[in-house]
């Protein structure tokens, strides 16, 4: 449980930083998922940083989750 915990975080989190940076310098438009939604147009950068406080907040529950 707490591989799979850091994984999903870990990939929230390059999203969410990966988005951030495609919107201020275009760079990784390959990989980052949150440009190509048509449903998030116009909040994308709104969407990039939940993403990546997600991506930490996950990461950090996959810690607390480790030591009980």
């Amino acid at each position: 449980m707490r591989k799979c915990l850091e994984v999903a975080g870990v990939v929230l989190l390059l999203q969410g930083v990966g988005g951030l940076l495609h919107e201020w310098t275009g760079w990784f438009s390959l990989w980052t998922l949150v440009h190509r939604s048509g449903a998030l147009a116009g909040h994308e950068v709104f969407a990039s940083i939940v993403l990546a406080v997600a991506g930490v907040a996950v990461l950090i529950a996959s810690e607390r989750a480790a030591k009980k």
